[in-house]
């Protein structure tokens, strides 16, 4: 047997392409040590405290809340949702749009059209606002209307919406010398939900009313009825992404409150209400999408009674738009 000396025993050392390979000499004990107490909750910036205290920290650091956007965040001015006009049918439905002075181009008559007092007030309404009125025949009413139509001998011409920007609507009002206060649609599909916020906004001194350009509604004729007139003087904008439009109004300072049941804050106790703010409502179903829910300042939920699951977005809307009022009112 041969003597190994000072040789080291076989696996003494662990080999590899760096060399021997040392001990740790207590490096990882300062691992072991915590990572010490735990921060404030608004030093945290994922908790609501943080999240209310980066969006004050943003508004003061802007100049009167006209701070630039950043580039790229002014994209370009969105189209309208179709290049199409609408026609809208229906003797009530005519009416109700004349009378909410929704925009026309032409109003059809079928020929041999037996009057009623609704038939009468439309025509009267619009000769006295200057649309045109063509008497057609009933096969050319049926293919203007569409074939899932019952138009009762009449329909409205309406043309395309022409949509605002939200930056350049947010400018106008800050320009006046306004606190913003603008409702921001988060999937929203039903057109008389639209219409019901264009009303409340209107209502309880707002701006404006944004929509994204995908996945939600736009301005289509049974929103300016549900509207009540409301849509002829409350502009509605379109946004290319919504998520980068919410980025880019707080930016500008404007406070930006989420509406879900589930929301951290309460109605009542909402403090930002006399800064500016964008409100955005989610659909019913689905609520605020996850982006959108990411960059508000605060998520803010309605108190309901145990018995009534959720509120429809037109709703919900209005009892926060009236709360933000009164509010403000106040002090």
């Amino acid at each position: 047997m041969k003597n190994s000396g000072n040789k080291p025993r076989a696996g003494a050392v662990r080999k590899s392409r760096k060399g021997p390979q040392v001990g740790s000499g207590g490096q990882g004990r300062q691992a072991l040590e915590g990572r010490g107490p735990t921060p404030k909750a608004e030093d945290r910036p994922y908790h609501p405290a943080g999240k209310r205290k980066a969006a004050k920290e943003r508004y003061e650091a802007s100049v009167g809340g006209r701070k630039k956007a950043t580039e790229g965040a002014r994209a370009p001015r969105p189209k309208s949702k179709t290049d199409e006009s609408e026609m809208v049918t229906g003797r009530n439905s005519v009416l109700e749009a004349l009378r909410a002075r929704i925009p026309a181009t032409t109003l059809y008559i079928a020929s041999r059209l037996e009057f009623d007092d609704r038939v009468k007030e439309i025509l009267h309404i619009a000769t006295g606002r200057g649309i045109p009125v063509l008497e057609v025949m009933r096969p050319e009413l049926d293919r203007l209307s569409g074939p899932d139509s019952v138009h009762q001998g009449v329909a409205l011409k309406v043309p395309p919406y022409e949509y605002a920007h939200p930056l350049e609507l947010l400018d106008t009002v800050i320009g006046r010398g306004q606190v913003p206060l603008f409702v921001a649609l988060d999937g929203i599909t039903d057109p008389r939900n639209l219409g019901a916020i264009i009303r409340s906004v209107a209502a309880f001194g707002g701006q404006g009313v944004i929509v994204p350009s995908r996945r939600s509604v736009g301005m289509t004729a049974s929103a300016w009825k549900t509207s009540a007139g409301a849509a002829a003087r409350t502009p509605v904008a379109m946004a290319a992404n919504l998520t980068q439009t919410v980025k880019a109004f707080k930016e500008r300072g404007v406070f930006v409150l989420g509406l879900d049941g589930g929301g951290d804050v309460s109605l009542p106790n909402l403090e930002l209400a006399t800064e500016p703010v964008l409100v955005v409502v989610g659909s019913e179903g689905k609520g605020l999408s996850r982006l959108v829910t990411e960059n508000c300042d605060a998520v803010v939920s309605i108190p309901i009674s145990a018995a009534t699951e959720s509120l429809n977005a037109g709703i919900a809307a209005s009892v926060t738009l009236y709360e933000i009022s009164k509010l403000r009112a106040s002090r």
